[in-house]
């Protein structure tokens, strides 16, 4: 499966956003996937991603759009966020250290954690791409107490 979304760079979209992936995925997954969590998990990711590109990549200009992009293999989720930003430089990236209250700088951390692959690509065609990648774990069966 493989369906994509055009969004504008605006989070009151961001339930649109949410909805979209999650009834795409659901749809295909059935119940083979213990969606309660998992849809926690990917909600996070999203919210993330999109929320970066409508706050910094698009900051100046709130018309350009998103584009959002799914591709589903058996259980591994592909997810792509495209922006017309100026980008990122992660060589300049430095985590947050556990004692600091820093404000920002969360969201890479994050991503990384809660996915099994994460790649930042620069202006490809004039576009910047975050890819994220995550296999989602089988439903774990019910154990059946009266047998």
């Amino acid at each position: 499966m493989r369906t994509e979304l055009h969004v504008p760079s605006d989070l009151k979209f961001l339930t649109v956003v949410e909805t979209w992936l999650l009834s795409s995925l659901e749809l295909e997954l059935g119940e083979e996937v213990d969606w309660q969590r998992q849809a926690n998990r990917l909600r996070l990711v999203l919210v993330e991603a999109y929320s970066n590109v409508v706050r910094h990549a698009h900051r100046d200009r709130p018309n350009l759009p998103v584009l959002i992009r799914v591709e589903l293999y058996e259980r591994d989720v592909h997810l792509e966020i495209w922006d017309h930003g100026n980008g990122y430089d992660l060589s300049t990236y430095l985590p947050p250290a556990p004692d600091d209250c820093q404000e920002g700088g969360y969201g890479w951390l994050i991503l990384n954690r809660l996915m099994d692959k994460v790649e930042y690509r620069l202006q490809v065609n004039g576009r910047n791409c975050l890819r994220l990648e995550a296999t989602l774990p089988k439903k774990e069966p019910v154990p059946d107490i009266y047998s």
